[in-house]
């Protein structure tokens, strides 16, 4: 039996690999299973680190054993539009990386902005270099993000604009303001809010605006790449969901080594250099309180992580979303906070039978997170 894949190739049948198997590899590349690390050895860094939320990147990177700072760790608006880590030295690497395929999936990151764009006659990259270009001229001492989009406002004319209700006035498209900052040079400063962008000390000498090819970047920096690295096993529609990426494009990208198996009876995808680690990998007996963005929790694969769909509903709400309790690399609940002056105490919502264990593993790590945001820890309450 052959199975007909991406693009015009053909494999024999493929491996089976269990639920089991992948929460356990995902637990493992995500730097889940407890052991230390640093920035230069987390290589979840290659994917980047959404920094959302309240605890943001800086939770998600403790969890791992890693300490942010601005001298090895930058931030900028990449995938999605959403503020996302790195290491500070791959930064001009990771702007190659994430530039767009072209017009198309350009047009397909910066949403309603490309209509009235394609109808002035504008493509979509294009529009990014010229916003790219003026970002950068203008720029030259951190700025406040609002000053900035009022800035390039008087600049730009109409089809880089729009009407915005809420602020009863003309702003630019907010998806290509962001798209074109870290092709302008630009970075987000950590901890601001309205934030602030500077430019990238030593940035290289180039044109500001989307790279020509994107497969250029070091090979773990690309996105297709990165997510199947870190989520995989994965098929080409997950990872244009998490790019919100053209499916064709991703397609037309699609790796070479790029080796199929199945998960549950769906065929996916995974890097040929991980399959061993996929087939290998246990379980790791550890309990985290990941943040509500985790990069664990960023797979388009929902229902894999969590089979349960009322489950899935409350964990990945729109709005109010709480965090994940996680144990050997199992979703079996969700946490909030409560805090009360200085005290902070987590509220969990246990999918599961209630164990000694658990609770004494979670009072551990809810513990940890007072500490980490300079509380006093006032306990955890368990439904």
């Amino acid at each position: 039996m052959t199975l007909d894949r991406v693009g015009d190739r053909s494999y024999d049948r493929p491996m089976d690999v269990t639920r089991a198997q992948v929460l356990a590899y995902r637990s493992h590349v995500h730097g889940l299973d407890g052991a230390p690390s640093t920035v230069g050895d987390l290589d979840l860094l290659d994917l980047g680190v959404q920094d959302t939320g309240p605890d943001g990147a800086a939770w998600a990177l403790a969890l791992r054993g890693v300490t942010p700072d601005d001298a090895t760790t930058a931030t900028a608006w990449t995938l999605r539009g959403a503020p996302h880590v790195y290491r500070r030295l791959d930064l001009p690497d990771v702007q190659v990386a994430v530039s767009p395929f072209g017009d198309a999936d350009a047009g397909k990151r910066i949403f309603d902005a490309n209509k009235p764009l394609k109808a002035a006659g504008i493509g979509a990259v294009e529009a990014l270099r010229t916003i790219a270009a003026l970002m950068h001229d203008l720029v030259d001492e951190p700025m406040a993000k609002g000053d900035l989009s009022a800035a390039l406002t008087e600049h730009l004319p109409d089809p880089y604009r729009r009407w915005c209700n809420p602020c009863q006035a003309v702003h630019l498209f907010e998806q290509p303001f962001r798209f074109s900052a870290l092709h302008a040079g630009l970075e987000l400063v950590p901890g601001t809010s309205p934030p602030l962008l500077r430019r990238v000390p030593g940035w290289p000498d180039r044109v500001p605006g989307p790279a020509a090819d994107p497969l250029s970047a070091p090979a773990r920096l690309q996105p297709v790449r990165a997510y199947l690295h870190h989520l995989g096993p994965a098929t080409p529609h997950l990872v244009a969901a998490h790019l919100d990426a053209p499916l064709r494009d991703v397609r037309a990208h699609w790796p070479d080594d790029a080796e199929p198996v199945t998960v549950g009876g769906d065929v996916r995808w995974v890097l040929a250099d991980d399959v061993a680690a996929l087939t290998e990998a246990g379980p790791t007996d550890v309990v985290h309180l990941l943040g509500p963005f985790d990069p664990y929790l960023q797979g388009r694969d929902r229902e894999l992580l969590v089979a349960d769909e009322a489950h899935r509903k409350d964990l990945w709400r729109t709005l109010g979303r709480p965090g994940a309790v996680v144990s050997v690399g199992e979703v079996v609940g969700t946490w909030r906070p409560r805090s009360t002056g200085k005290r902070l105490e987590v509220e969990v919502d246990h999918w599961g039978r209630v164990t000694p264990r658990l609770v004494r593993d979670v009072e551990e790590q809810a513990e940890r997170l007072a500490g980490f945001r300079g509380r006093v820890f006032g306990g955890v309450t368990v439904d």
